[in-house]
């Protein structure tokens, strides 16, 4: 019996299951080849069964990519929902909002890599023109709060908080490539760091 078959038979014995298997193995191929060098067959036979059995769960390759990141970043909104709504200070909400990050690159690892690596790509497509509207939602959740700090006194009037955006944000979001969450250093401690480091700096603090 088939590679091939045996897989499908698997499948049909969990219905509830097969999409999912099926968007897991297309998210790690989309993640480390690419959107536009993934094609429908390689997903198949990843996932051991005929091209035109994706079919009857996904009408596209672009489905299946539209599914992937529609549950990464509902995810992600709905933590920032929940940060946004909390009655703290700025440094306070600029901490929760790191960890909020950092949980959803855990949580939705290949879907961080396909929205930081294809998003260009992505956005040349008509059906993806929500997430220019996505990208400019998680900005502005970001940029309230800065600016708030900045008002409140709490963080520098100097700089630019656009720019101080997008440093924290490619240092949160690229993190996906390198950092490994364990006992000794979980995610929390990551963004205990992080949040220091931007907010106090690298000098050391004299008593």
């Amino acid at each position: 019996m088939s590679r091939s078959t045996v897989c499908e038979e698997s499948l049909a014995r969990e219905p509830g299951d097969r999409r999912e298997t099926i968007l897991d193995s297309a998210a790690i191929l989309f993640a480390r080849k690419g959107v536009a060098a993934t094609t429908v067959r390689q997903i198949a036979d990843d996932v051991g069964i005929l091209s035109g059995s994706l079919y009857h769960h996904f009408n596209s390759k672009e489905a299946m990519v539209d599914e992937i990141l529609s549950s990464f970043l509902r995810d992600l909104k709905d933590r920032y929902t929940r940060v946004l709504s909390q009655k703290a200070d700025a440094r306070i909400l600029l901490h929760d909002l790191v960890v909020a990050s950092l949980e959803v690159v855990e949580a939705h690892p290949h879907a961080t890599e396909i929205y930081q690596n294809d998003l260009n790509y992505l956005l040349g497509i008509e059906h993806f023109s929500y997430l220019r509207n996505a990208g400019r939602e998680v900005q502005d959740a970001w940029l309230k709060v800065i600016d708030a700090g900045i008002a409140e006194g709490v963080f520098r009037n100097d700089l630019d908080s656009k720019i101080l955006y997008r440093l924290m944000r490619d240092a949160i979001w690229l993190s996906v490539r390198w950092f490994k969450p364990s006992p000794a250093y979980p995610i929390a401690k990551l963004a205990e760091d992080t949040t220091s480091l931007f907010l106090d700096g690298l000098t050391a603090k004299t008593a």
